[in-house]
């Protein structure tokens, strides 16, 4: 891996330290905010989807053109967006500019994570996908370990707002990083777009291979919105976790997550994709099921069954985001990922309010009634997940079977000389997977 990967890999995952960072204080600083700002469960709730919907949204309009011009330039736009958006969390004073500042993240912030996913799909093969998308993850992990602790440390002392203050600043330094840093990513503008962009939208949603990705990226995202939003309301007044203890609890759920990602991103490659998602998502199920089902309890149990729970969430997201990112061609991934990743937001936002109008409290220092209820549920819809990969697998597997016999029948083609092997190398197994002939592979081949 040359020097560029490693710092395309770097930025990516920084990136995605302050993005995730930024929507995932909302759930440590729930029981901070609900006492603050005075909101109640269903209010909060509504903070947390305004994001969500908004980012859902953005997608939808962003895959309409998000083929159609450099990554680069497209990722910066979005990334310069998403940090106006946080400073104004950081300067919101009540519910409603609260919602509104989170609208606003969610409209940029919420693209970046499939224009980032694009870039790594265009940059790396399959084969080596798992262990850099492993390292991508870290950024998951890198903001339980330091932005979190650090999050609820600076909203305790100076107020929830100045945890937002300190990501879009961060952020900002990271942009200048990748204007200068990362290289123009323009090769999918070779497969020229002319489409108007609904009906790109709608050309990308009626592929069959899409549609299945897009409903398995909706039912994983299910089972990790639901709880998150809740979940250090649940910890602090149904465990009896204290606040100072909050920090640490996520701290080390983070540590893990460096540890296991980069572990479960080499299993993916050298392993079955499919196998390592399979037994993280019964794992999860599992874990769960008991965590949700816990009444007060000694710190270091509520640790160490959040850890453990916390290992399950996160080694399924490698393996099944690898194998989702193998379903697009290149001139079609860049939409693809935009409607993947605006599904899985607005899946998100539908998933904290459903969560939001199941739970109940009836004061803001009153336990969380029927957060089992959410347990329930994301575990049926986890195991679920579990058949939709199959599928997906199925399908990338016969793609590869096809590409395998039609670039032996080009071959032994009198014009296979004449063509470069690199565009052979590219074209064929991207185009082969939206082509049913291979007859058509050799048309447009030679």
């Amino acid at each position: 891996m040359s020097n560029y990967h490693k710092w395309v890999i770097g930025l990516l995952a920084f990136t995605q330290f302050t993005v995730v960072l930024d929507f995932m204080i909302m759930a440590p600083m729930g029981d901070l905010l609900i006492k603050s700002i005075g909101l109640t469960p269903s209010q909060f709730g509504i903070v947390v989807s305004a994001y969500a919907f908004s980012a859902g949204a953005s997608g939808l309009l962003t895959a309409g053109f998000a083929d159609r011009y450099d990554r680069k330039k497209l990722f910066l736009f979005f990334y310069i967006g998403f940090i106006v958006g946080t400073y104004m969390c950081g300067l919101a004073t009540s519910y409603i500019s609260l919602v509104g500042a989170r609208i606003i993240t969610g409209l940029f912030g919420g693209v970046i994570g499939s224009i980032s996913m694009a870039i790594v799909t265009d940059i790396f093969p399959l084969e080596k996908r798992g262990r850099v998308m492993g390292f991508m993850q870290m950024g998951f992990g890198a903001s339980q370990v330091l932005g979190i602790p650090l999050g609820l440390y600076f909203g305790h002392l100076w107020g929830w707002q100045s945890a937002f203050l300190a990501i879009a600043s961060l952020a900002l330094l990271i942009a200048i990083a990748i204007h200068f840093k990362l290289q123009p990513i323009t090769e999918h503008l070779k497969y020229k777009q002319t489409q108007p962009v609904l009906q790109r939208l709608w050309s990308t949603f009626i592929k069959k291979e899409h549609r299945m990705g897009f409903i398995t990226t909706a039912f994983l995202t299910v089972g990790g919105f639901m709880m998150a939003p809740f979940g250090s309301v649940f910890a602090i007044n149904n465990l009896h976790v204290a606040e100072t203890e909050l920090p640490f609890m996520f701290m080390v759920a983070g540590v893990a997550s460096l540890i296991i990602m980069p572990l479960i991103g080499k299993w993916s490659d050298k392993y079955s994709k499919l196998k390592i998602f399979t037994i993280a998502a019964t794992w999860m199920s599992i874990m769960v099921v008991v965590y949700t089902h816990l009444g007060p309890s000694p710190f270091y149990l509520v640790l160490a069954l959040n850890l453990l729970m916390h290992i399950g969430i996160m080694s399924r997201m490698t393996p099944s985001t690898a194998l989702i990112s193998a379903i697009p061609t290149a001139q079609d991934r860049g939409a693809f990922m935009s409607m993947n990743s605006s599904l899985q937001q607005l899946s998100g936002g539908i998933a904290a309010g459903v969560a939001g109008a199941i739970v109940y409290q009836s004061s803001p220092t009153s336990p969380l009634v029927h957060y089992d209820w959410v347990g329930y549920i994301v575990a049926g819809i986890t195991l679920l997940s579990i058949g939709l990969l199959f599928r997906i697998q199925k399908v990338i597997q016969s793609s590869r079977k096809i590409g395998i016999i039609s670039l032996s029948v080009l071959s032994h083609h009198p014009a296979y000389g004449s063509v470069p092997r690199r565009f052979v190398r590219i074209t064929s197994f991207d185009a082969l997977f939206s082509s049913n002939s291979s007859l058509q592979i050799l048309r447009n081949l030679i």
